[in-house]
């Protein structure tokens, strides 16, 4: 299925011609996801039996890409709505996928996750989300402190650690006691997103919004474990395709430009072959090689498009500053050990003085 099948061209545009305000301030893009909802995105990841289009994952990280490219702000809400969508229809509880995965199909409903604390973040330190399981509840203490769309969100998917050190994915529902939701982070780029911490106080969960574990790696729970895969690496080529395609509009009357969009854009296309034949089946490894690699081209690319408007695309609310501002989240999101290592040999090679 191509991306023109995917996001329609006038869905595209109304994406794109929000995405300077989806960026800019601490709100919720509502035009833009509306945009989503009526392109049919949010059943994208969803099994048709819930009410979704269960997409192939080729064809997933194809529409992915097409909606970072017009807007990167709603493509990272809906990736994170999509983490805790995923984590519903493989967890353990079907009673819960069945109850909550078709209003979010549906748009009625918002979801998110909660996970980055047993992932990228506070890895080095004691876990900032603890769980004590009882036979009747689970009871929650700590923060969670990478919590995308929190304040509107309906339930969260978080990941805390028990007694014994091992992990629990559970569903927190919105307005529970205890739980509390700070103000959105003040992000260098993506404000629309709404990325707060979150609290909880000695919350107390009935055993049934209980979702997977515990276990040892309880993220790898039904097959699919870790974050920073191929879905973040597309959104990243997504966002390339954005300045590449400003610094190929610009090369019409700029001659100077079209050798450096055709090398970023051939790299780009390189990229994306490897990135669909990883999604056919590849390691973990190779797909953190690749992380890194769409990291660095990212970079560069948006750093080009912005040398490419000179000084007007210094200023907002031209999209170059934009994207380069955007292109430094790649550097921090989801980004596990071997997709970091990736990254900073690309940074900071291994050749010597002017190494290539």
């Amino acid at each position: 299925m191509s991306a023109s099948d995917l996001l329609a061209p006038d869905d595209f545009a109304a994406l794109a011609s929000a995405a300077a305000d989806a960026d800019a301030s601490p709100i919720w893009p509502a035009p833009s996801w509306e945009a989503l909802r009526r392109s049919g995105a949010l059943g994208w990841c969803i099994p048709r039996s819930f009410g979704g289009h269960d997409l192939p994952h080729a064809d997933l990280l194809a529409g992915y890409e097409r909606l970072a490219e017009a807007c990167l702000t709603t493509c990272f809400l809906l990736s994170q709505r999509d983490a805790a969508c995923r984590r519903l229809r493989d967890g353990e509880n079907a009673a819960l996928a069945g109850e909550f995965l078709p209003p979010l199909a549906r748009g009625e409903t918002f979801a998110t996750v909660g996970l980055s604390q047993l992932t990228t973040s506070h890895q080095h330190v004691a876990p900032t989300l603890t769980a004590k399981l009882t036979d009747e509840a689970l009871l929650l203490d700590g923060t969670i402190p990478w919590v995308t769309g929190a304040a509107r969100a309906d339930h969260i998917v978080v990941g805390a650690v028990v007694d014994d050190g091992r992990q629990v994915l559970a569903v927190l529902p919105h307005g529970l006691e205890g739980v509390s939701v700070g103000p959105p982070l003040p992000l260098a780029a993506l404000e629309g997103s709404l990325t707060a911490e979150v609290r909880c106080e000695r919350v107390r969960l009935e055993r049934r919004w209980l979702l997977a574990g515990p276990a040892e790696r309880v993220m790898n729970v039904g097959g699919r474990g870790g974050t920073g895969g191929l879905e973040t690496s597309c959104l990243a080529l997504g966002l390339t395709a954005a300045a590449v395609h400003f610094l190929e509009a610009e090369a019409v009357a700029r001659t100077e430009l079209r050798d450096v969009a055709g090398r970023l854009e051939g790299e780009r296309q390189e990229l994306r072959r490897e990135l669909f034949a990883l999604a056919g089946g590849g390691t973990p490894e190779a797909a953190g090689v690749l992380r890194g690699r769409a990291n660095g081209l990212v970079l560069r690319a948006t750093q080009a498009a912005l040398t490419g408007a000179k000084g007007t695309g210094f200023v907002r609310p031209h999209p170059a500053q934009r994207w380069a501002r955007q292109a430094l989240f790649f550097l921090v999101w989801s980004c596990p050990r071997p997709a970091v290592e990736a990254t900073l040999a690309y940074l900071a090679p291994d050749g010597g003085p002017g190494c290539a």
